[in-house]
């Protein structure tokens, strides 16, 4: 990327795909109006299809709700679009919602004092259509992404919609911001109409033309017992887990019924969401041992249980998900939704041999751990850790967790590492980070070493700097006067 953040003619991904849209308004504005007759005819000037009424084949549904009034959840697209339009599948529902520059700035002012207090005040955080502990969730979310990411999952949980389009303006949009289930918040700014509405089209689409890749299978024969305890690995992970809780990488999970009460409808959304996943090699399966997903069931990444783990052998010849073996004896839930990254990124990296001290036959990938967080990374040792950027346009049109686009962003970013495409290079860490999203982290192999200490290590000596604040769009790293490089962002 170049050094300068800002950029006038932001680059799209070459795999977007012509989509088709319908507008079922709800609650209206006057703004509301004049956005979504705006964003429709932004769409067309782009090429989709603006249809009539909801079909099986529509790709978005927009609708609008009001600030700050909770909408009841039979009311709300995301549990009611099925139903009310006769669909074999929701499409993905966005909410358009107006709120004016001052009560946008009194509610970030709110979360801002009553996140600094000490302690927290519990009613600092109660706000109508919420349950009633979801001031734990508001507070921790605000101690992560900052008060505008406590807003956002306020605005979510009332609206009961994940991907919303905040407009903020009084009579006219000044800029918008977009929000999804992993805490994103980028901004559209609307110095130029055409242009603004021409961004929040191309962010819609882009997360409209990727799928997830979820789709798991299960490969005979099962790993028998004894040869799932004669490895080392389960423990080895259950050591990382705890050293890396204890560096406090991991974030906590969000439970849909802590923020707010509404039915489990698992075609609408999970009951909770996963806050990262890491794996490793074991070369006696040739696979990957990796979380399982934490969207199934809640999973304590800090301190898990062989239960926690699954085994990857390979990747769906579409690519639509993962190829997994199951241990005999053990429970065997599917693994993250970042699976198929973690195993992707091995098909385009070179093999090594490892020495004899191993006790390891035949070839190994160049990356022995990998580690997926929602967290960034603020600056870096380069002469022990390398930095590889995403494509151009992952760092102005993000995408979404759990698919195809992510994956393969990340595949890409890693195969460009010189340190992973050179053995011999003495970089051991090689990371990415995922605007709006979090940090991937690879480890090489280092003898004398268990899975991940070198990067938690790293992370001890300053060499690998963890941060909360995600960059939400261009972001670049400098040097600075110690040598190191530091993160630059352009929000």
């Amino acid at each position: 990327m170049s050094a300068t953040l800002e950029q006038t003619a932001k680059p799209a991904h070459g795999w977007l795909k012509k989509i088709r849209v319908v507008f079922e308004p709800g609650p209206m504005t006057g703004m509301l109006e004049d956005v979504a007759d705006n964003l429709l005819s932004a769409f067309e000037e782009h090429g989709h299809e603006i249809q009539d009424a909801p079909a099986n084949d529509t790709d978005v549904l927009l609708t609008t709700a009001h600030y700050g009034e909770p909408l009841g959840w039979r009311d709300a697209m995301l549990f009611s679009a099925r139903r009310k339009f006769g669909l074999d599948k929701s499409p993905t529902i966005y909410t358009l919602i107006h709120v004016k520059p001052d009560e946008f700035k009194r509610a970030l002012a709110h979360f801002e004092k009553a996140l600094a207090k000490s302690p927290r005040d519990p009613e600092d955080f109660q706000f109508p259509g919420l349950a009633p502990d979801a001031y734990r969730v508001l507070v921790e979310q605000g101690l992560r992404g900052g008060p505008i990411m406590a807003f956002e999952r306020l605005l979510q949980a009332q609206s009961k919609s994940i991907r919303i389009v905040l407009v903020v303006g009084d009579d006219k949009a000044e800029e918008a911001y977009h929000f999804d289930l992993v805490g994103a918040h980028p901004r559209s700014l609307a110095d130029d109409s055409r242009a603004f509405y021409s961004d929040i089209v191309m962010r819609i689409v882009t997360a409209a033309s990727t799928g997830e890749v979820t789709e798991h299978s299960v490969l005979e024969p099962m790993i028998s017992r004894a040869t799932w305890d004669a490895l080392n690995t389960v423990e080895e992970m259950r050591s990382a887990a705890l050293a890396l809780d204890k560096r406090k990488f991991f974030t906590e999970m969000v439970r849909i019924v802590d923020l707010v009460q509404v039915p489990a409808v698992a075609d609408s959304v999970a009951s909770q969401y996963s806050e990262g996943c890491f794996a490793t090699w074991e070369p006696h399966l040739e696979a990957l041992i990796a979380t399982v997903t934490g969207s199934a069931r809640p999973v304590d990444k800090g301190n898990i249980t062989e239960d926690d783990l699954a085994v990857i052998v390979g990747l769906q010849p579409d690519g639509s998900g993962a190829q997994v073996r199951h241990v005999e004896g053990k429970r065997n839930d599917p693994p993250s939704s970042e699976a198929v990254e973690m195993l992707d990124m091995d098909r385009v990296l070179p093999k090594i041999t490892l020495d004899d001290a191993w006790d390891v036959d035949g070839e190994v990938p160049v990356v022995r751990s990998k580690l997926h967080g929602h967290r960034a990374i603020g600056g870096y040792d380069p002469e022990a850790v390398e930095y590889v950027p995403l494509d151009a346009p992952y760092y102005h049109y993000l995408v979404s967790c759990a698919t195809e686009a992510q994956a393969q962003g990340i595949k890409e970013a890693f195969n460009r590492s010189e340190a992973l495409r050179n053995p011999d290079d003495p970089r051991k860490l090689v990371f990415t980070v995922l605007p709006g999203h979090g940090c991937v982290i690879a480890e090489k192999w280092v003898a004398g070493k268990a899975p991940f200490q070198i990067m938690w290590e790293a992370m001890d000596a300053g060499q690998l700097q963890v941060i909360n604040k995600i960059p939400q769009g261009p972001m670049t790293y400098e040097a600075a006067a110690d040598g190191g490089m530091i993160l630059k962002t352009a929000d």
